[in-house]
This record gives structure tokens, sequence and C-alpha cells, in this order.
């Protein structure tokens, strides 16, 4: 059987149709709307088109899943908040049940990466594992028995806004010290910037032509593998506040697995194996715990439409 994945993001909205392997036999992609109503119209279109296009009927659906930002109640369907879009209280599932006779399942955007993962992508070997999400911000993602778990009235798995330092940087969220102001992607290219302008030798100055505006996620981490000490110094300052961040997951949850994803994450067995090194050196009981291993997310841009695929199964 097929299932619809969706996935609704700030810039597009993007439809799959994938199969009980996990991939996707096809998908489109249209400019995410300012309002949900033309989002919903155009979805709508959208599913269609790809059924139409595939010569699948829509009693051959598992059904429709949908990965979407912000605050979602999962099991009345809603999408609670979505700043992003100025979107509240939408009713999304109910809304397609107007156009769809089948089975309809929502969830936050980082919980269906998590749940992908597992079921189809890097992770599917494990029963029970956290997923970060290291871009913009950091998304969160628990997996339990290969089950989505995500808290009282689906709003729990915030895992980047856990405090990793009191009274630590402020965060968007109104908080401060929080992991996601340590370890995204956003805070890597800041700290890579501060290192940089207290060492105008630095090679990292090359890597990006003159231009501190370019630094990007991969700067320290490429120019660390030159030898550049200062970008060696950023690496392992991020590592350290990554390290601790995994750790306090590992002491809570023992996963079997941790996963990876974001851009940041396509550093690979460069990341994984210092992480790896630090969470041995100071895991809680490590000599005797069962060891968790730390992998790289493998279904890139697709996690989005495949982990809202998964939600069916």
């Amino acid at each position: 059987m097929y299932t619809i994945g969706v996935d609704i993001g700030g810039m597009s909205v993007k439809v799959g149709l994938v199969d009980d392997n996990g991939k996707i036999i096809s998908q489109l992609r249209v400019k995410t709307e300012k309002t949900a109503e033309e989002v919903i119209v155009k979805m709508v279109d959208q599913i269609n088109e790809l059924l139409k296009n595939n010569s699948v009927k829509l009693g051959e659906l598992r059904g429709i899943g949908i990965g979407c930002p912000g605050a979602v109640s999962s099991d009345k369907g809603i999408v609670e908040f979505l700043p992003n879009l100025g979107w509240e209280s939408v009713p999304l599932v109910e809304k397609l049940k107007n156009y769809f006779n089948t089975e309809i399942k929502i969830s936050n955007d980082a919980n269906v990466a998590a749940l992908g993962e597992v079921i189809y992508g890097a992770a599917k070997n494990y029963n029970d594992c956290i997923m970060f999400t290291l871009g913009t911000g950091v998304g969160g993602g628990i997996i339990i028995d290969k089950k989505l778990y995500e808290g009282g009235h689906s709003r729990g798995a915030e895992l980047g806004h856990m405090t990793l330092f009191l009274g630590g940087k402020p965060c968007t969220c109104g908080r401060s010290g929080c992991i996601e102001c340590y370890t995204s992607a956003t805070a890597l290219i800041g700290q890579t910037k501060e290192a940089m302008l207290t060492d105008k030798d630095s090679i990292m100055w090359d890597y990006v032509g003159g231009d501190i505006d370019k630094v990007d996620g991969k700067t320290a981490f490429e120019c660390s593998k030159k030898g550049d000490k200062t970008a060696e110094k950023v690496r392992d300052t991020y590592i350290y506040y990554l390290g601790e961040s995994i750790l306090n997951m590992l002491n809570i949850f023992r996963p079997d697995a941790f996963i990876l994803g974001g851009g940041i994450s396509a550093q690979g067995e460069y990341l994984n194996e210092r992480l790896k090194a630090y969470c041995e050196k100071f895991d809680y009981g490590y000599k005797r715990a069962p060891k968790t291993e730390i992998i790289t997310a493998t279904l890139g841009n697709d996690a989005g439409i495949i982990g809202a695929a998964a939600l069916l199964r």
C-alpha cells in the first residue's frame, strides 16, 4: 500500500507518495501561502494531482500523514500555534477530512523526522532512540519501542529547550541557557565568528573569502581538519556543549541510539567519533552502562515526507 506524506514548511509544502519501504515514489512541492485556508487548498490540489499522476485511488492508501512546525495537538488534529505563518488553532485534520475519506494523522515536524529515521532510516535496527535536529534551532524527537512519544497534549519532546547553563544566553523561547543557544547551527556560527574576530590569522578567514558573513556551520569543522588551532578550539567547545546535552538525554532515557540530523550532522563520523569519546569519558556509570550508538540521520531533505508517512505505520 501507499501513504501520503506532507511536509509543511515556512517556504514550501511538500507532498509525497510513499511506499511501505519508505521510498518516495513521487513528490510535488508548492510555495507556502500566507493563510491556513490557502495552504489547505493547495495541499488538497497537490494530493489529488499526486494520486492522479500515479494512478493511485484513495482506497489504496493507508492514509495521510502530516508533519508541521510549531505547537501541534496530534490527538485533536489541530495546529495550535505556528508563529512563522501566523496560524492559531487550525483544525487541519478536520478540514482535510472534508476532502479525503481516509485516516489522517499529524505531528510536529521534528517528531516525524525522528520517527522516519527509526522506521525507515538510519535507526531502523533500533527500538528506543532520541534525535537532535541541529539547524536554525534544535528540534527533538523521542521514540520508545518504535513509537513516537510526544508527552501530555503532544507538547513534550522540546529537547532543545532543556537548560544547559543556568543564567546563560537568552533563548527565543523566553528562557535562558537552553541547549538550542549553544548547539544549534545558529549558535555554532556565532561561536565561529567570535573566534575569528579574536584571531585575524585564522585560516577560517581564507575559507570564507574574508567575508565573515559567509561563515556557516561547516567553517570551523572544515578548517579544524586543516589544523587551524582556532578552528579546533571552536570545534572542541562545540563538542563539549553538544556532548553535555547528549549526556543529559542518555542519563534520562538510555536509548539504543542517538540520532543527529540537520546540517551540522553532515560532518558524520568526524563529529560522531568525538562525541562518542566525550560521552564514554563522562557518561554516568559508563563502564557498566549499555553503550548508546551515536549515528547520523540519513533521510535528509526527505525526512519530513517520509517521517509524516511513518505516522500511519
